[in-house]
């Protein structure tokens, strides 16, 4: 059997950093947006948690961060899912960004390899 390395070239890492707890629900938001999965990690905080504190806001330091790679046409749609579902839109609850990657590689069944490719050019290096 030969092996072989399907490369993905239109994808980006979104990474959004919430409180602790509220991991869970960034990823079924990611997935409901069409996002195929999801690395969920804990983290310690640091920062402008001393800044926000003196207008009362109480900011956890524990964390959670969620890393989903996504197709980049699904990116602004997955990005908003996330950002809602986090409350990063309040004080103190989080932040997040999104990385280009330049490629990416995992196993994919030939079968959607070649349905892809015959949508959208893909290559197999």
């Amino acid at each position: 059997m030969e092996r072989q390395m399907t490369v993905l070239t239109d994808v980006a890492l979104i990474t959004c950093i919430v409180q602790r707890g509220r991991g869970d629900t960034v990823v079924q938001a990611a997935q409901e947006a069409g996002a195929h999965g999801a690395t969920v990690y804990f983290a310690k905080g640091a920062g402008i948690r001393d800044r926000l504190g003196i207008l009362g806001v109480a900011i956890e330091v524990e964390k959670e961060i969620v890393n989903v790679v996504c197709a980049t046409d699904q990116v602004t749609r997955v990005f908003e899912r996330m950002y809602l579902a986090g409350e990063l839109d309040a004080p103190g609850m989080g932040f997040m960004y999104v990385t280009p990657l330049d490629k990416a590689a995992t196993y994919v069944p030939e079968e959607v390899v070649q349905k892809y490719a015959s949508r959208k050019g893909g290559r197999r290096g």
